[in-house]
């Protein structure tokens, strides 16, 4: 009997037990940011970032970023339609209003020209979701930042081993989100990290990241600001310092997986995947299929067949502008046309080739049975 296919799940070894019980048995008193700490230290090396501060979720790292950039009631943020509430969440929470612009066709990301065109004097920053280990083009939207003051923010959440032109993904906007939940590249279970390169807004941050307690504060339990509660836990962190000693392997797993994919999915009629450009490396966190039109090939026959086999289905995101909080936004043609006819497929890292083949298989009939 065939045994069920999951979509994901987390790959861990006796490394990252060994750091959590250790953390759940002495991480505490005097050792109780020791795994935090060392976390942050190894994660900033793997991107070259100059500034990390591990976050309970990425939603948190997003908050605490778009706060510190003064988002505020009135002021608006640009985002691509296409993309989990969770990058926009944080904006109303601030009182601020999401904007969704369409995305492009290939990348399933933002469309830089359309940010250019939603920009108002209310807009205060722009966020760049690399969706699903894809890649924004960040050289376009950081010139439309530059040119009208408006900073670029980059969702990393998904891209983990992502690289645009020599640079790691969240290293190069004013400052990076990633998350670390148990269906990603690398797990702390849940999790988040905010990193920058800015000096000045990474004090900022910090300062909200403890209750608005700043760093050179001498009064004990003194907050000079109203902050935030959004730290992880040391075991957390232990956990995610045994997934970032072994972060290159996770990665390197991941792209055989969509390699092997993209390999048997490539020569099949009207079938497209995750876009990758000879400048960029991404971390295929979420390897996609996308149906053209005309092979007839639906999300509900595909989740319906994928049932049938005992494999997992998890649809392309909804557009955001389709859900019931916000205002619809059908102009954003891809954003809801994509997702009717797209599915994610199964890439935990210990899945065999005999599994992938198997996923491979029901998107053959698929095809098969719509033409």
């Amino acid at each position: 009997m065939k045994s069920r296919i999951h979509y994901t799940k987390p790959s861990i070894t006796d490394l990252e037990v060994g750091y959590a019980t250790d953390a759940a048995r002495h991480g505490w008193g005097d050792r109780c940011y020791e795994y935090i700490n060392r976390f942050e230290e190894l994660f900033k090396q793997h991107l070259g970032a100059k500034y990390a501060i591990a976050t309970s979720s990425c939603t948190g790292a997003l908050h605490m970023g778009l706060a510190a950039l003064g988002v505020g009631p009135g002021d608006e943020v640009i985002l691509a339609d296409t993309n989990w509430i969770a990058s926009a969440a944080p904006i109303t929470y601030l009182g601020a209003k999401p904007v969704f612009v369409d995305i492009l066709q290939g990348t399933w990301c933002i469309d830089p020209a359309l940010v250019e065109s939603a920009i108002t004097p209310r807009t205060k920053a722009i966020i760049a979701v690399h969706l699903y280990g894809n890649l924004c083009e960040m050289d376009k939207l950081a010139a439309i930042g530059a040119k009208c003051g408006i900073p670029v923010i980059e969702d990393a959440a998904e891209a983990i081993g992502s690289i645009y032109r020599g640079k790691r993904a969240g290293t190069i906007g004013k400052f990076g989100a990633f998350s670390f939940h148990g269906t990603k590249t690398l797990t702390t279970g849940e999790g988040g990290m905010f990193v920058t390169n800015d000096d000045a807004f990474y004090e900022q941050v910090l300062t909200l990241s403890n209750h608005g307690r700043a760093r050179g504060q001498i009064k004990q339990f003194w907050p000079d600001r109203v902050g935030f509660k959004y730290k992880m836990s040391n075991v957390q962190a232990a956990i995610g310092c045994g997934q970032m000693e072994r972060v290159e392997e996770l990665i390197a797993r991941k792209r055989e997986i969509f390699a092997y994919y993209r390999r048997h999915l490539e020569c099949l009629p009207g079938v497209s995947m995750n876009s990758e450009s000879e400048d960029m490396i991404i971390g295929a966190w979420m390897p996609t299929a996308v149906f053209e039109t005309q092979t007839g090939v639906s999300r509900e026959a595909l989740q319906a067949a994928f049932a049938a086999a005992d494999i997992d289905a998890r649809v392309f995101f909804h557009p955001l502008s389709s859900l019931p909080m916000f205002e619809a936004q059908r102009g954003n043609f891809f954003a809801w046309d994509i997702p009717g006819r797209a599915i994610n497929l199964p890439s935990f890292h210990d899945m065999t080739q005999l599994q992938q083949a198997r996923v491979v298989d029901v998107l053959q009939s698929c095809l098969e049975k719509a033409s």
